[in-house]
């Protein structure tokens, strides 16, 4: 695999230079020493084309359908179309389903990919393609667990790449870890090969629940069973910083640095403990900074924008989002959905209008307007997208109460708002039946280096795994006509 990914044309410079750095660590020289000397190998010092944004990848865990989303087929028979009808945009000729009427009126500020596609049809080799960025399922893949050899999430190799601002994680994760109702772990969110110091920063705000999905507690419901009323609480500073870094959460500030100093028996490397300072001061900063921590804190902001998101975990999970954003935070991932919530084999018409495309459409809605209002738009790259798409063809399981599609890799609906998008885009197309791409396919790596350019990340940058293996950034090409 080493020789696969090999670069003839790599620098021997830069390599030198991460050696360098790595030893004056090994010496005792400051963590800002360490950072000055790696700033040899930085975006900026290979060529980087802009200066980095932010980026906020919204993941609809389960797989969006894109006839009921963004690629409506209204001329198509019954069992294609679905029973869902179109609205137009503010965009001439651009429609999307009826049940997005507020980012409908708002297609001036994103564009759409119609045509991404991939091979998989399975629930956590596309997780683990869609958050790597890679198309190609590593060897020994266990779809029921994250292992060490799978390929490192995005918001991973972001922790490593992307320069920390003000103090923060260069990611986080929110507002839960992405885990089936039957206890599987989902492959594809973990730092894996490139080293578990480099876990991103996960904010469990959301309790597991492997009884109910959705938008709680407006929006809580069950696939076959329609909607639930059980309680759950979203706790927005609920910290959990790499595992191996830390052994468990943050839950007392006042015994922070006592919590913190004990850790120290459990690190293995030198590398490690240098990891750990810089972990340890970014949540120190993210639990005792006043100022750090009311981003945190959605509780206290204005109950008008709170209103605009929506009351339920889509609306918090995108206001933190932003707070995170503004506050810093390079790449910040919103898992909205557990339990694989948008995977709508039944009922799915049901499902997605009462409990599903509401809250959505409200809160991404309420964020682009909320990034536009404080002049954070276009420095924000938003990115939505789920594993893969659904099945053009309706079908009905058996014993299900309603119809709905199945999973279907080989076309999915992608969101792009910000950033420098293009508003009122469509780029590519799909066939008659929304099944393949008809014009234009990009594949996940072309994704993964459209948010790399937003990061300022150079597509040349590698990363070097536990066994000290090179490997690319990125396999892809940014989506070009997205900017156009």
């Amino acid at each position: 695999m080493a020789d696969r990914y090999h670069h003839p044309l790599r620098s021997v410079t830069n390599r030198r230079t991460a050696v360098q750095a790595g030893a004056l660590g090994l010496f005792g020289l400051s963590l800002d020493a360490l950072a000055a000397a790696r700033a040899a190998a930085s975006p900026a010092a290979e060529g980087s084309v802009r200066p980095p944004k932010s980026v906020i990848y919204i993941f609809l865990s389960g797989g969006l359908a894109q006839h009921e989303s963004f690629d409506p087929k209204p001329d198509g028979p019954l069992d294609i179309r679905g029973s869902f009808k179109t609205i137009a945009t503010q965009t001439p000729g651009l429609q999307v389903c009826e049940h997005l009427p507020m980012l409908a009126a708002r297609s001036e500020k994103w564009a759409v990919v119609r045509s991404l596609t991939h091979k998989s049809n399975d629930h956590s080799a596309g997780h683990h393609i869609m958050l790597t960025g890679r198309s190609d399922i590593p060897v020994g893949f266990d779809p029921s667990a994250p292992k060490k050899s799978d390929w490192p999430a995005l918001a991973a190799l972001a922790q490593q790449l992307v320069p920390p601002r003000n103090n923060l994680p260069p990611s986080i994760v929110l507002p839960e870890k992405l885990v089936h109702r039957t206890g599987r772990v989902i492959p594809g969110q973990y730092a894996a090969l490139l080293g578990r110091q480099h876990e991103p920063f996960f904010l469990d705000c959301s309790p597991y629940n492997p009884v109910n999905y959705g938008a709680y507690p407006e929006y809580l419901f069950h696939h076959h069973d329609g909607p639930a009323k059980q309680s759950l609480e979203f706790r927005s500073l609920d910290l959990a910083v790499p595992q191996a870094l830390m052994g468990g959460r943050l839950l007392d500030r006042l015994a922070l640095r006592e919590g913190i100093d004990k850790q120290r028996a459990d690190l293995e490397k030198t590398a490690d403990e240098r990891s750990f300072d810089r972990y340890r001061s970014m949540a120190t900063s993210l639990l005792l900074d006043p100022k750090v921590s009311r981003a945190f804190d959605i509780s206290q902001a204005d109950p008008k924008l709170r209103e605009a998101y929506g009351e339920n975990a889509f609306g918090w999970s995108l206001l933190l989002a932003a707070r995170l954003v503004e506050a810093g935070v390079g790449m910040v991932q919103v898992n909205l959905g557990n339990n694989e919530t948008w995977d709508t084999h039944e009922s799915a018409w049901t499902n997605l209008d009462r409990y599903l495309l509401p809250p959505t459409d409200r809160g991404v809605s309420a964020l682009l307007d909320d990034l536009q209002s404080r002049g954070l738009l276009d420095d924000t790259l938003i990115v939505m997208a789920g594993e893969f798409g659904r099945t053009p063809k309706i079908s009905t399981l058996a014993g299900a109460r309603e119809a709905g599609r199945d999973h279907w890799g080989r076309a999915q609906s992608v969101f792009f708002a910000g950033g420098g998008v293009r508003g009122g885009n469509v780029v590519g197309s799909t066939d008659k039946f929304g099944g393949e791409p008809a014009s234009d396919p990009f594949r996940p790596e072309d994704l993964a280096a459209t948010i790399w350019q937003a990061l300022g990340v150079p597509p040349r940058k590698e990363w070097i795994d536990t066994l000290g293996r090179p490997f690319p950034v990125c396999e892809g090409s940014p989506i070009g006509p997205l900017f156009g």
